[in-house]
């Protein structure tokens, strides 16, 4: 029984899963929006959400956390300069999902994940 087994698996091993996670939340930091399938945008929605929060606290274990998870110092770097300070007055809701319609070749339901 799968009670109380919240998350997506998305169809992946735990390593390829985690990859994939790691690699879009890096890509909607540095690119503020990212087009993907519905499943992967509310997968990745709790990941960039506790990355921005890391970024609010802006203490030195926050970034070696950040740094630790996103692997890239460049956008661990706007992570904490540029996107974190934009939501220092807000309590979470830092991303927003928005379903695109169907894809063209397999009609798998798009979502655009955003940063509000």
């Amino acid at each position: 029984m799968r009670h109380g087994k919240d998350g997506y698996k998305l169809r992946r091993n735990p390593a390829h899963r985690r990859a994939l996670l790691r690699n879009l939340t890096a890509s909607v930091v540095e690119k503020n929006r990212v087009t993907t399938t519905l499943a992967k945008a509310k997968a990745v929605q709790p990941v960039v959400e506790k990355m921005i929060s890391l970024g609010k606290r802006g203490d030195l274990h926050a970034r070696r956390q950040a740094a630790a998870y996103l692997t890239d110092p460049k956008v661990v770097k706007k992570l904490f300069d540029e996107v974190a300070p934009n939501y220092a007055d807000r309590n979470g809701g830092y991303t927003r999902v928005v379903k695109i319609g169907p894809r063209r070749g397999d009609a798998a339901p798009m979502a655009v994940i955003a940063l509000v």
